[in-house]
Parts: structure tokens; sequence; C-alpha cells
């Protein structure tokens, strides 16, 4: 028998049995969504990760007085970043916050070309008003320098950037994002400029609003008012609020030299003398976003030993309904041996019809995993993804599976004596 032959024998065979054929291809199609589906939604939740968190971009780092910290998951559990990605920090030394006084200090001893931003913190889940408008109270503040805004990935859309003036005299003056335009002054954002909000218990004049960055299911980049460091610091925070520094060079190239040139710089201000390890941090601007992968990571191992478990269980069965169906054909198979047919067609022939099977599966849990990936990354505002080596990965595996489960029942349907074969009832 020629090979399209025992191909076109083994569809019809498939085709035939329509119940078993279903219950099989049910069961390996699931395993299958389950892999693909999970993966797809954690990679999509990568990309968004690595887009809302990388905001200062691969040529930029800050100082901190210690760990970036971030609450993640429904019970606050604290995740660190990676330890890896910062310089050592003597335990000692952890609470020692960085001061107004030594952030100015830095900024205009550091010497390496590169821009400097001093940032600070202000309150979060603030409410934004205007007239009869106002936001949602999820507003944060923020306070920072005429570099801030760009070390932090924004650009201005319409009006103006801090000056030196407004940085210095620290007047009331603000920056908005796109949302908290939209909440206040609807489509028409020229409408903001100039005039004066009331955030935080606060008054600030609008000079400028950035352009949109989009949100995420784990970042609202849009929903800040931006001031200036010295207008945070006397409105709202307190003796222990921190200061944090940020410096961006031209080229990544730059960053290790510019890196080395901060931590020589900021030593002295601290207050360290050689035999002292540091008592700050620095840490790269990804930093945050490679922490929540290796999580997501996690899961995605997970989800892996899941889907192969799920498919061994799937392996199982195909190769448990294949045995059944050579004993349900044993007469076909003595027939097909008496008529001259080699006992590698007949092994041909049950392997083929293993394999489609489990594509069949395949195939269909691929369109299901991808379909469920996305609609769950669509709740978390995530883009639409296809994994693709994913999809390979779920092709060739289910391939595997089928020529795994249909090898012994092949072999055992070859080897049938082809006068007990036709005697068989």
């Amino acid at each position: 028998m020629k090979i399209r032959d025992v191909l076109a024998l083994a569809f019809r065979t498939v085709r035939s049995n329509k119940l078993r054929t279903g219950i099989t291809v049910a069961i390996i199609a699931f395993g299958i969504m389950a892999l693909v589906g999970i993966i797809t939604a954690i990679e999509a939740m990568n990309n968004s990760l690595r887009e809302s968190f990388s905001t200062m971009g691969a040529n930029a780092f800050s100082i901190r007085f210690r760990e970036r910290r971030m609450n993640f998951g429904p019970d606050n559990e604290v995740v660190k970043t990676d330890k890896r990605s910062m310089r050592k920090v003597k335990k000692s030394s952890t609470g020692k916050i960085i001061t107004y006084q030594q952030a100015r200090a830095f900024k205009e001893r550091y010497q390496y070309p590169a821009k400097v931003s001093i940032g600070i913190n202000g309150p979060r889940s603030q409410t934004a008003f205007f007239d009869n408008n106002k936001t949602n109270p999820t507003v944060t503040i923020y306070g920072g320098d005429e570099n801030y805004l760009a070390l932090n990935g924004y650009e201005i859309a319409l009006g103006r950037n801090f000056n030196k003036l407004d940085e210095e005299s620290g007047r009331a003056v603000a920056v908005i994002g796109k949302d908290v335009v939209v909440k206040l002054f609807g489509d028409k954002q020229e409408r903001a400029l100039d005039k004066v909000i009331r955030v935080g218990g606060k008054k600030y004049r609008v000079i400028g609003v950035t352009k949109e960055k989009g949100a995420s299911a784990f970042l609202q980049a849009d929903n800040f008012v931006f001031t200036t460091y010295k207008n945070v610091r006397r409105s709202f925070t307190n003796s222990n609020q921190s200061f944090n520094v940020a410096i961006m060079v031209n080229d990544v190239g730059q960053l290790d030299d510019a890196i080395g040139e901060a931590e020589g710089t900021f030593r002295p201000i601290r207050g360290l003398d050689v035999s002292e390890e540091n008592n700050f941090y620095i840490d790269k601007s990804d930093s945050i976003a490679e922490t929540f992968i290796k999580l997501l990571g996690t899961i995605s191992a997970a989800a892996g030993a899941i889907g192969f478990i799920t498919l061994v269980g799937a392996a199982i069965g195909l190769m448990n309904i294949m045995l059944v169906a050579v004993t349900e054909r044993t007469k076909e198979v003595g027939l097909i041996k008496a008529l001259g047919g080699r006992k590698k067609a007949i092994r041909r022939q049950f392997l083929f019809e293993s394999i489609m099977i489990s594509l069949m599966g395949a195939v269909i849990g691929i369109l299901l995993g991808v379909l469920v990936g996305n609609l769950v990354g669509q709740l978390l505002n995530t883009p639409f993804f296809i994994p693709w080596k994913v999809i390979g990965a779920g092709i060739l595996i289910c391939s595997l599976v089928g020529l795994a489960a249909g090898l012994y029942p092949a072999w055992k349907a070859s080897r049938l004596d082809p006068i007990v074969a036709l005697r068989y009832e």
C-alpha cells in the first residue's frame, strides 16, 4: 500500500468513529488550551510590563536610599527588585533617607555628561477638581525638576515644562496627565492651560499637559499631577520622606561609566569613607519589570507542568483507545494481511490515525488557548498577542504524543497472525 492510500484509510477510520475520536480530541485540546492560554496571557502581560515599567529607557538609572519595593497581589505581598541589578548596600545604613540637601548636592557635583533629575513622591489616591468636574480618587502627585518628565518617559503635548523659576520658587504650577485632563476638561485639552485645579487640598495652575502613554493592568501612566519637588516637599512631605535621583546618559554604552561616576560622587555626600559599603541603591530603570516578569515566569512553569500532566493523561487515553481499536479491527487487519498487506503498512495506518487525532486536538486547543489567553489579556488591558513559539511547540508536542501513543498499538496490530485474525469474532 502506498502512503497516500494508508493516509486515506486512516482518515476514513478516524472519521467513522466520531464519538471515540471526539472524546480523545477533547482531552488533548484541553491540555493544549490550558498551556497555550496561560502562556499567551502571561506573554501579553510581560510585554505590557516592559512598556509600563521601563519608563526611563535602557540608558537610565536611579539612586534610592533602599530597595525599590512594590505591592503585588491581593494580599499586598511585597516584591523586591532583583538585587543582582543593584550595588551592595550596608544593612545597618539602609534606613538613612536621601535628603533634599544630598539630592541637590549630587545634582550640582555630578560631572558626567548626562541629565540629572531630582524627584519626590507626593500623596496617592487623590481627587482632582475643576469647577463641578472631578476625577476618581486615584490621582497621584509627584514632584520633580525640569528634567523629571523626560527621565520618566513623558513628553509635553500642550503648554510647557517646568523652568528654573518654577523649580527654585516652588510655586503651585502643575503638568497633568491625559486621564486627568479628560476627566476635568473633556476632549478639548487646550482648555486646561492656565486653569486652576484643586488636588490634595491645594490649588495648582496648569502649565502643561503630557502626551498619552496609555494604561495597563499594572500602571495608570496618565493619571498623575506633576508639580515641582519644592512644592511637594513644602506641602505634603514630612522629614522622613526620601528624595530620588535619576540619571540618563546619551548612549546605553555609557551606562556603566555613568553609574561608577554617580557612585563615586554620592559616597562623600552620604558621609562614607573608603572602608564603608554603600548605604544607597543604584538600580536600572527596568528592574521592576524584570522582577515581575520573573514572577510571571514561575506561573509559566506551573502552566507548563499542568499542560504536561494533561498531555500525559491524554497520551495514555489515546493509547488505550488505539489498543481497543486494534482489538475491534482484528479481522480487518487479518484481511489486509491476507491480501498482501505488509507489517509496515499496518503500522503506518495505526500511527497515522493516532497522530491525526492528536493533531486535531492540538489545532482546536491552540485556537481556544489563544482566544482564552487574549480574553484574559483584554481584561487586564494588554495588547493582542499570538505566541508563535508556543504554538509551534504545541504542534510538535502533540505530534510526539500521537506518535508515542500509537507505537505500541501499531506494533501489536502488525504482529497479528492473519489466520487467527481472520477467524476472530
